[in-house]
This record gives C-alpha cells, sequence and structure tokens, in this order.
C-alpha cells in the first residue's frame, strides 16, 4: 500500500514521522503514514472512531513503538527515546505533564509544574522551599493571566469546574516551557462556554507555540487549526483547510460513502448537513 504523506516542504519542520505503521497482532493501526509538523504550526488531526489518530499520537509521544518506520525530532531520529526523554526534550502531551493535586490550590499547581521542568531534583525537594516566594515568579503570574486563572488562583483544585480544571491542565504543560505541545481530545466533556474559554486560552500561543490537537468535532476547530489532517483506517486521506478536507473525494467517500463520479450534482445536495456527522464522530 502507498504511503500517506502530510510533509511541508519548507525547513521548519519540529516533528516528523516517516513510514510510520503500528500493528496490533493482525490489525494495522497506523499503516505507513508520513506526516510533519512545523514548528509554531497548529495542526488538527481528525477521524471517525477507530481511524488511528490517538495510536498516532501514542507514537510520536512514545507510548507505543513503531512496528515501521521512524519518528524525527528537529531532525534527530527519536524512535527508541522513552516518554520520559521526548519530555525531556520538549515534547509533552497533555496528560504527561498535567497531572494536577486536587487538594492543592491553582497557584501551587503551577509552581510544581514549573519546578520540576527546571530542577532535576525530586519534586519533593519543592517542599523544602518556600513557595510563597515561587508565587510571585514571573513564568507563574505571566500563566495566571494568560490562562484566566487569577481570579481562582487560591482556590483547591478539586473545588473547580471541569472547563477551569482543563485551563489549568494546559497552564501547566505551557509553564513547563515544551517546544511541542500534544493534546489528545483537550475538549471533550466541557459545555459550550467552557469550549470556548479553553480554545480562547490556546489562542494565545499562536506563533509562539506548536500544537498537535487531536478532535473529533470538527465544529470546534474549524476556524482554530491552521491545517486539518484527516485520518482514516489509519492513513492520512486529506490535509489542508477545512473546505478543501471537508470537500476531498477521499473523505466523502469514506466518511458519508458519496462516490461524485456517480452524480456528483444530486450528491452535492445537503452538503453542510452532511459535514455535521463528522462532527458526532469519536475515536
Amino acid at each position: 500500500m502507498n504511503s500517506t504523506s502530510s510533509t511541508p516542504s519548507d525547513q521548519s519542520i519540529i516533528l516528523q514521522a516517516k513510514g510510520v505503521t503500528k500493528r496490533f497482532g493482525g490489525m494495522t493501526a497506523v499503516d505507513q503514514v508520513n506526516f510533519a509538523l512545523k514548528e509554531n504550526e497548529v495542526v488538527a488531526i481528525l477521524g471517525s472512531n477507530g481511524a488511528g489518530k490517538t495510536t498516532f499520537f501514542n507514537l510520536l509521544t512514545g507510548l507505543f513503538a513503531p512496528s515501521e518506520g521512524s519518528i524525527h525530532y528537529k531532525g534527530k531520529d527519536i524512535t527508541n527515546l522513552s516518554p520520559a526523554e521526548r519530555v525531556a526534550m520538549g515534547i509533552t502531551r497533555s496528560f504527561q505533564l498535567t497531572s494536577t493535586f486536587d487538594t492543592l490550590s491553582v497557584i501551587d499547581n503551577l509552581v510544581l509544574a514549573y519546578y520540576r521542568s527546571v530542577n532535576s531534583g525530586s519534586i519533593w525537594s519543592l517542599f523544602t522551599t518556600k513557595t510563597k516566594g515561587l508565587h510571585k515568579l514571573p513564568a507563574i503570574l505571566e500563566a495566571l493571566d494568560t490562562f484566566d486563572l487569577l481570579e481562582i488562583q487560591s482556590r483547591n483544585v478539586q473545588s473547580l469546574s471541569l472547563g477551569e480544571k482543563r485551563r489549568l491542565e494546559i497552564a501547566m504543560a505551557i509553564t513547563a516551557n515544551p517546544k511541542v505541545l500534544l493534546l489528545d481530545e483537550p475538549l471533550a466533556g466541557l459545555a459550550e462556554t467552557e469550549i470556548k474559554g479553553v480554545l480562547g486560552v490556546l489562542r494565545k500561543q499562536f506563533g509562539k507555540q506548536t500544537i498537535l490537537i487531536v478532535e473529533h468535532k470538527i465544529s470546534h476547530i474549524q476556524d482554530f487549526a491552521q491545517r486539518l489532517v484527516v485520518m482514516h483506517d489509519g492513513r492520512i486521506i486529506a490535509e489542508g483547510g477545512y473546505e478543501e478536507c471537508m470537500q476531498h473525494p477521499e473523505v466523502r467517500r469514506s466518511y458519508w460513502q458519496i462516490d461524485d463520479s456517480i452524480n456528483e450534482e444530486s450528491q452535492n445536495e445537503d452538503w453542510g448537513n452532511e459535514a455535521s456527522v463528522l462532527t458526532q464522530t469519536s475515536n
């Protein structure tokens, strides 16, 4: 089978997969995928249940080892590096550096994330440090402001709404200063107002943060991501802008069983309603 590709042509590539395949027994979850993410680019991976997008994410972060192919970061082969080693290099998945301590305050969670990103010792040494002094660090104050956490900085995490906690988790990840931030369905379970809040704080990172997001509700990120990548059966079948991807013949054929070569005029009717189907699929 021909490899599937999503590869920018310039020299600003920061994270790349080359011919990556992942098999589980006799099942191929990711099939010969080529993918490249440019520095400071915001890309969303879309796909229905079983499309392979979360498995592909796990290959990028090192949670899974590929059956074939390789993963590269800034031109260096990192295929055999552990998730922890990739985090140390600057590749962070949302859950890797964002585990919250629910009995601690919002600001103490931020301090903890910042401390362990700049200190190679045990995080328990933090408890022998005067944490009140760390509350005034520029990085902490900036995170509170950027992610709209100033008014809730003294509250324990266990009292936060899901949307507030999600903003805190993303703030903790970015406070750790990753070069690449990978977010696996960060909008899942959020109310509409909370979704707007999370996307709002993420937009503040445009131009200074490389973001790769997996999301199954295209309506939420169609005007957020700079580039969409659509997966189906473990392959990349389309990539580009929203309209380009939604009108791609392979996307139409794979997700709605629409064959443009049969009756293009009648099949284009109510296309806007058909596109909503993808918003209801999940990985």
